[in-house]
């Protein structure tokens, strides 16, 4: 009886468990959430119970997930290049892509 759930946030899909922690693209909101804030995950495309499974059509009406942001930071260092040959054209840009580190309190 493993409940599941699978939401969608920053353009990807997840498939989550109570007690899950992932790594999700930072939310932008005018109010910034803070570390020990709560999260709430209204894009629900899924919840299987172990006994049925419930599907949204995209979404799951009045369902939603609860998450606790345990840190805020950002990603590895990604090294962009754009080169032409033979015409002297070379730029090399970095990028580090923030992220939030939630941990799943409870699926409703």
């Amino acid at each position: 009886m493993n409940e599941f759930a699978v939401i969608k946030t920053g353009g990807k899909q997840y498939k989550i468990s109570k007690g899950d922690t992932i790594l999700i693209e930072k939310i932008k909101s005018d109010e910034e959430p803070k570390v020990g804030d709560k999260i709430i995950f209204d894009n629900v495309l899924m919840v299987d119970n172990g006994k049925d499974t419930t599907l949204g059509d995209p979404y799951i009406n009045g369902a939603k997930v609860i998450g606790v942001l345990m840190a805020e930071g950002k990603g590895k260092k990604i090294t962009v290049i754009r080169y032409k040959a033979k015409s002297r054209y070379f730029k090399k840009k970095g990028h580090r892509q923030p992220y939030f580190k939630v941990k799943i309190e409870s699926i409703k």
